[in-house]
């Protein structure tokens, strides 16, 4: 249906953590439902008043409008009036030519624009089209935007959940949030009330979320919060609220277009003045000159040439698996100084294997690598004893035996063992089947890789999820000797709910001292990169199952410490100290456990001396102020047990500090964090589809080199910007100069506006884009970040274009225009021609001139210091392509009538050629001569712009601020 907007309604209702707390019947008297549901009267009223259960979407302009916007910005404004111009002098041709023009860098400027907002987008596919209610005490099939609250939904196995509902009958009900929590194992529900408080309210057992999917059993929950008011909607409203930030590039664009906006208005108006009123030209020849002033400093192929720079560096970092999705951010990339980064998976392997089984008293080693199920239990090298080996199955066999996971077997399509579910408790399941066999009879027909104790002899008849409160997960089987509690979790949380343990004299009490010591072995295991699970169990006997978490899990009785080891990528070592050469620091931002992530970081290198290690709760204790102080400290930092939004904080803080923060992030709820760092990363393998909308760039392979690898590719993009900008306006001047001289001295123009418009968006547009693609210079990541400050026209690079290339340029292109009239007969003092064929050839050896001079200027530019000879001639073939074109599209301009005739061109001798030929490489030669006094005054070839490695002088200052303030 169509949605209708209508105000939201402003009675305050209970949360959906309010409704857990309820039961059944309390639930159905809160919402006005019962077990028949609303009546339809009662469903359209507050579909009315609470408008449809949709994800607004955030406002886009129309395609359209966005089209047109970009046909009167300042460059395009400029244009218009070169046009206009045009048109009152009486050259028709030339406007049409200035407006084509217009429409082609508005069709180049709009292709790099054009993007729509994914991430509601995305949301809102996760919503189901059509939901399954009871009304009036009949089950209907209605549209989703039509469920209100109160509704009360029909859930089934394969259907999707169109609202937040809190459950109130279930049969063994499993729900896969991996949409929503980035985790992919199912979790259990319950339609008991819930009795503890969650940290999350996704980990509350009776409560169901839009956008998930029901994956076993059955039931019926009673909805609570529908469309903007769902935890989806939530997320969404605050992806939408943070908005788009511009780029640092957009940023400059903008400030590069005002600056010669100004500087083209003024001075066609100056020098119109001047002809006009001083040297008492003809309006006509005024307006021209005024056209031609204007559009000699507009350069027309900046913004193609700008956008396709960038798309080609998207290019190629997709070849690196680095999908960017928005042209701007490949130069952003190339500023950042930041980097918030995950460890499970981006900094390791994600290849989760057990390695070490701590029971009292022994510490057995698991050998083995991957998911295959074969490896040894060794007691210092040796087979243990049978009573250590009977106790460390155990171990394994009641901690697999609490996990979903699968084991799988090699088929023709795959042909290694692999997982289905969590690493974590794939590796549990991997390290069981190492000591145990599947058998025959009852367990015959178990899951490939489910313990015996899961099997139909012992079947799991509850479950009491893992939660970020508990820190552990339980479960109940059905045994021959009774039911029987199986627990993992938090070596912490979970030994405070033992009363015994098991040791090689059997079960006894477990003492303070014996906590203290599995404590110690935690420790040392973590301290080693290991994450570490604590199991335990309990005989609960012949009873009743208990319904509740507080009400099972006590009493336990400790079997041991499983650790396990994911180990970090080969490569991270490598990229985290190129980092550091860089200036660019890296935060590790995770949800294990501290000192596991220390011991990761330390492995990789983040971490070398003292490190901070800052918790979530302890960083909820923060103030802003407190935050910003230490995220400006030079210590390495690490966050761990943070949850999603924590990320988020952490990301703003950095930016407020003046950072270029890049954040990675997987599931949908760091979608806020991805969209407010000024570069989200989301992983390609692991990801929520919301998760990779909201990023700026896509990890296909979930590498933390990748990001590394993109940040050098953005700064050589932005290197390679500056190249072709210098390249681009160089040849502003020599297209100046001739009008300069047409009003000084009167000589006839040099260069007409069209012969202009054929320099800027033909000759030099291929060798300009070809520079965007050169490699990056050998100290690109020996450079710290770029200050935000820095200008893309800065003072080096308008002095090099405009007060050195440039006038050499100028000087050569008069050099060719006098040449032609000399060559054939003119000397001073006779009046040089304004017509014919003479002329034309003038004009053309000026525009020949140009484009010979510009061949030089490009292999001057591929080097800032260095000498082209460090980098080859041949090395940047589309340049040589570029060349060879730019030479042929002169040939045909000159050659070709119908093209000559239109831009008044003429057929050259050889003897021109020649001249052509002597001036091609002046430019480079007199960069070539610069280039070798910086580098003598500088002492090398390596960039001096700023000292190598370490932090930005930004960032020192900030430091420095913080430390007096302290």
């Amino acid at each position: 249906m169509s949605a209708v907007r209508v105000p939201k309604r402003t009675v305050k209702r209970p949360t959906g953590e309010e409704y857990a707390a309820l039961t059944r019947h309390e639930v159905f008297a809160q919402t006005g439902s019962g077990p028949s549901g609303l009546d339809q009267p009662t469903a359209a009223e507050r579909l009315l008043s609470a408008g449809p259960n949709e994800i607004n979407e955030a406002v886009v302009h129309p395609l359209p409008l966005r089209f047109f916007e970009h046909f009167y910005h300042l460059f395009a404004l400029m244009l218009w009036v070169g046009a206009a111009l045009a048109f009152l002098g009486g050259l028709p041709e030339l406007a049409w030519a200035i407006i084509a023009v217009i429409v082609i860098n508005a069709v180049f400027s709009f292709w790099q624009e054009y993007r729509a907002e994914k991430a509601t987008e995305a949301l809102k596919r996760l919503i189901p089209r059509t939901a399954r209610v009871v009304r009036a005490g009949v089950t209907l099939e209605i549209p989703a935007a039509e469920v209100v609250f109160g509704d009360l939904l029909v859930l089934e196995e394969g259907g999707s959940i169109p609202a937040d509902a809190r459950l109130v009958e279930q049969f063994e009900l499993r729900v896969d949030q991996a949409s929503l929590t980035g985790e992919s194992t199912p979790v259990r529900r319950s339609a008991e009330p819930a009795t503890e408080r969650y940290a999350n309210s996704t980990d509350i057992p009776n409560l169901v979320f839009a956008g998930t999917n029901v994956v076993h059993g059955r039931g019926s929950a009673v909805v609570v919060a529908t469309g903007m008011d769902t935890h989806f909607g939530t997320i969404a409203g605050l992806t939408q609220s943070l908005g788009d930030s511009l780029s640092p590039l957009q940023r400059e664009m903008g400030r590069v277009t005002r600056l010669v906006a100004v500087l083209a208005t003024t001075l066609g108006a100056v020098f119109f003045s001047l002809g006009y009123f001083v040297a008492e030209l003809p309006l006509v020849t005024g307006l021209l000159f005024a056209v031609g002033i204007i559009v000699a400093n507009v350069p027309e192929g900046l913004l193609p040439t700008v956008t396709l720079a960038l798309a080609m560096g998207v290019q190629r970092m997709a070849r690196r698996a680095a999908l960017v999705k928005r042209l701007s951010a490949v130069e952003t990339l190339g500023s950042t100084t930041v980097i918030c980064t995950d460890k499970t998976g981006t900094l390791t392997a994600n290849e989760m294997t057990v390695r070490a089984v701590w029971i009292p008293d022994s510490t057995v080693e698991v050998t083995g690598t991957g998911y295959e199920p074969v490896g040894e239990v060794l007691l210092e090298g040796l087979a243990p004893p049978s009573d250590t080996a009977t106790r460390v199955a155990r171990a394994l066999k009641v901690a697999a035996a609490c996990s979903d996971a699968r084991l799988v077997e090699p088929d023709d399509s795959r042909p290694s063992w692999r997982i289905i579910g969590d690493p974590t408790e794939g590796a549990l399941v991997v390290a069981a089947r190492k000591l145990t066999r599947p058998v025959s009879g009852d367990h015959a027909g178990a899951p490939a890789g489910e313990p015996e104790a899961t099997s139909s002899s012992a079947p799991r008849v509850l479950e009491f999820p893992f939660d970020s409160v508990r820190k552990r997960m339980s479960t109940v089987h059905a045994a021959p000797e009774g039911l029987v509690l199986f627990a993992k979790g938090a070596p912490r949380e979970l030994l405070e709910l033992c009363a015994r343990l098991c040791d090689e004299q059997g079960v006894r009490p477990m003492t303070e001292d014996d906590r203290a010591h599995a404590m110690r072995r935690n420790d040392e295991f973590a301290r080693a990169g290991m994450r570490v699970l604590a199991v335990a169990e309990r005989h609960i006997g012949h009873t009743d199952a208990p319904r509740a978490p507080d009400e099972a899990e006590r009493d336990l009785t400790f079997l041991g410490l499983i650790a396990m080891h994911d180990p970090p990528r080969p490569e991270v070592e490598r990229v985290v100290a190129q980092c550091k050469t860089a200036g660019i620091r890296i935060i590790m931002v995770t949800g294990d456990y501290g000192l596991t992530a220390e011991s990761i970081a330390r492995r990789v290198g983040i971490v070398e001396d003292i490190s901070t290690i800052v918790s979530g709760p302890e960083l909820e204790a923060l103030s802003e102020e407190d935050l910003a102080a230490l995220l400006a400290s030079d210590k390495p930092i690490l966050f761990a047990r943070v949850a999603p939004e924590h990320k988020m904080r952490i990301a703003l803080s950095l930016k407020s500090l003046g950072h270029t923060v890049a954040m990675t992030g997987d599931g949908v709820n760091d979608a806020p964090a991805l969209k407010a760092a000024d570069i989200g990363v989301a992983m390609g393998a692991s990801g929520t589809d919301v998760a990779r909308e909201a990023a700026d760039m896509v990890l296909a392979d979930d590498n933390f080199a990748s990001i590394v690898h993109a940040i050098e590719e953005g700064r050589a993009v932005y290197d390679n910007i500056r190249r072709f900008v210098t390249y681009i306006f160089t040849s502003n001047i020599p297209e100046i100069v001739p009008f300069i001289l047409f009003v000084i001295f009167g000589i006839p123009l040099p260069l007409t506006v069209l012969q202009i418009i054929a320099i800027d968006l033909g000759t030099d547009i291929l060798p300009a884009l070809a520079l965007g693609i050169e490699k990056p210079e050998r100290d690109v990541m020996r450079r710290p970040p770029r200050p935000r400050s820095e200008r893309l026209l800065d003072r080096r690079v308008l002095t090099r274009a405009y007060f050195f290339l440039g006038p050499i340029q100028a000087v050569a292109c008069m050099g060719a225009y006098f040449w032609a009239y000399w060559s054939r007969g003119w000397r001073p003092g006779i009046e040089l021609p304004d017509s014919g064929e003479l002329y034309m050839l003038a004009t053309t050896m000026t525009f020949g001139a140009v484009v010979a001079t510009q061949i030089g200027n490009a292999f001057a530019q591929r080097t800032t210091r260095e000498s082209i000879t460090t980098v080859g001639f041949f090395s940047n073939r589309l340049l040589l392509v570029g060349i060879a074109t730019e030479i042929a599209l002169f040939v045909l301009l000159t050659h070709w009538p119908p093209l000559a005739g239109v831009f008044g061109f003429v057929p050259i001798e050889a003897r021109d050629w020649l001249v052509l030929a002597a001036l091609a490489p002046v430019l480079l030669i007199a960069d070539e001569l610069r280039k070798s006094v910086l580098r003598r005054m500088r002492g090398d070839g390596v960039s001096a712009d700023a000292p190598l490695g370490g932090n930005t002088p930004r960032m020192h200052m900030r430091v420095t601020h913080f430390e007096e303030a302290s």
